[in-house]
Order: C-alpha cells, then sequence, then structure tokens
C-alpha cells in the first residue's frame, strides 16, 4: 500500500520541529532529559537528528515539558504518528538493507523525483535480469551482499511506478549508462524495451544526456532529488556513495543540487527524441 508520507522525511521534520521547541525555551538536551528522567541525551539527539523512529509517549512527554499549545500539538502529533509507521510497512516488503529502506522511504512519500545516473540505469527502471548482474557486480566489494534479497527488495520497490497515485519521475541517464558494456545481448534487449514501456507512462519522464552536452554540468555521484506533497516537508537530495549514501535537507544544499538538474535537464534530449534513440539500439 502507497504510504500518504515519506517516515524518513517525517522523522526529520518532527526532530527540527522539537528541536526548535526545545530552544525556544532555552533548555539544554541535558536539562529535557534531566526533568523526563531519561538515562542521557543521546535519545534526544536522535530523535532531533531525526536518526530513530519516535515512541508516541516520548513526543507527548517533550511537548509536555515544551508547553505546546493545542493547535500546534495536535499537529505534531500527526507528524510523529506518521513518522513511525515505516515498521508495519516495513514488513509488507520484506528484506531489505537499511540504505534500499530509506530509498523506499522517501519514494514511497515523494510527489516528484528527479535522478541522475552517470554510469548505470537507475536502479527503479531496472528488470530483474539487469539488476542481478548489477548486484553480483557489487560483490566483488561486499561478498556478503545477498543477491535475491536484495532483488526482492527493488521489487518491491518498483511497485511504486505503478501505483494508483504514483510520483512524477524523471531520470537523467547518460550514453553511458545506455551502452551493454559486455552484458548479454538478451538482457540488455530486454533492458531496452523495459525502458521504452515505462517511459510511455504518463507520469515517467527518461532523458538522454547524449556525450559532450552543451556546457551542462558533469556530475560525478548519483543523485536523486525528492519533493513531497506537504510542502512543509523538507525537499530532499540523496547522494550515492560506495559505502554510504548522503542525505541533505538543508535549503542551500538542496538548491544547489535542483539547480544541477534544471542544468541537465536543459542539456538533455527530449523524451520524444531519448524513446527515438532508444528504440534505434534495440533494433541494432
Amino acid at each position: 500500500m502507497p504510504l500518504p508520507t515519506s517516515p524518513v522525511i517525517r522523522r526529520a521534520r518532527l526532530g527540527a520541529e522539537l528541536r526548535q521547541l526545545r530552544r525556544r525555551e532555552a533548555l539544554t538536551l541535558e536539562q529535557v532529559c534531566e526533568r523526563l528522567g531519561w538515562a542521557s541525551t543521546s535519545k534526544l539527539s536522535r530523535i532531533e537528528l531525526g536518526q530513530s523512529r519516535p515512541d508516541l509517549a516520548d513526543v507527548l512527554d517533550l511537548l509536555d515539558v515544551y508547553q505546546v499549545p493545542s493547535a500546534q500539538r495536535d499537529a505534531l502529533i500527526v507528524i510523529a504518528r506518521d513518522a513511525a509507521t515505516s515498521r508495519g510497512w516495513w514488513k509488507s516488503l520484506g528484506e531489505m538493507g537499511e540504505r534500499q529502506r530509506t530509498y523506499a522511504e522517501l519514494e514511497a512519500g515523494a510527489a516528484g523525483i528527479v535522478e541522475y545516473q552517470p554510469a548505470v540505469v537507475p536502479g527503479l527502471l531496472q528488470t530483474p535480469e539487469y539488476a542481478r548482474l548489477r548486484i553480483a557486480a557489487g560483490q566483488l566489494l561486499d561478498p556478503g551482499v545477498d543477491v535475491e534479497a536484495d532483488l526482492r527488495a527493488r521489487a518491491a520497490r518498483h511497485a511504486v511506478l505503478r501505483r494508483v497515485d504514483p510520483p512524477r519521475y524523471t531520470a537523467l541517464i547518460t550514453e553511458a549508462a545506455c551502452e551493454p558494456a559486455g552484458d548479454p545481448v538478451e538482457v540488455w534487449r530486454g533492458q531496452l524495451r523495459h525502458l521504452l514501456d515505462l517511459a510511455a507512462l504518463p507520469h515517467v519522464a527518461i532523458r538522454l544526456l547524449p556525450a559532450g552536452a552543451g556546457r551542462a554540468p558533469a556530475p560525478l555521484t548519483p543523485f536523486s532529488c525528492y519533493s513531497f506533497p506537504d510542502p512543509a516537508d523538507p525537499r530532499t537530495v540523496m547522494l550515492e556513495a560506495l559505502t554510504a549514501d548522503v542525505r541533505l535537507t538543508t535549503a542551500t544544499d538542496v538548491d544547489r543540487y535542483e539547480r544541477m538538474a534544471g542544468c541537465l535537464l536543459a542539456a538533455a534530449l527530449p523524451e520524444d527524441e531519448t524513446a527515438r534513440v532508444l528504440a534505434g539500439r534495440l533494433d541494432e
């Protein structure tokens, strides 16, 4: 079932709101924890940083300490409940690592996604066969990767583009990402057909970045920009790295990556021309 909000974003927003309330009351982490009888400040710090799923009882205690008015209190309780919803939803997805779960939670609650991939087809657009090759290649760096579990997790994430109320998804793909690069011919043909099928969906836009496209910047790191139905939820950028991903939510950082995405979109081929190029490669 689709989520009305993104739990990871709701946790970030709740933490920021609670931190502002604490500072408004001129209280330190230590003072708040002492009033509540919490053993250490790490619990409150993790809540404020959006790093843990909040317990509603803890949030209610904090709202009492900060003497929050009823209207604001009710709004924060709704946010706290949204922030804690991912456990039940997570069970419905089956096995999934922490990195994939973060992306899945962002995708589930997003209104819009713009993704840039310089080297491979983006995960949301991969066929199982193509994904298996990419995951197996990753085992060279991380032998502990469970290929089958990773495939099941990706399949669960793919459902977001087929649901009743999908996000508007735009993929920016370089020419290098559209080369077989030694993959079996049938796997690559299947991947091209899948890209063309998805590109026909009204909420999916696939744009090809030709080599040396104008003066567009050429970021080396894949990134994804997320916007959400509630404008008060923080716009978010995810940077994909080798060992861990970086989540950016500050306006300055997000604005810079959104400008980068705008430059890439301006340099990319239109959707119809991208489809013709992909169809031509399929014919080849």
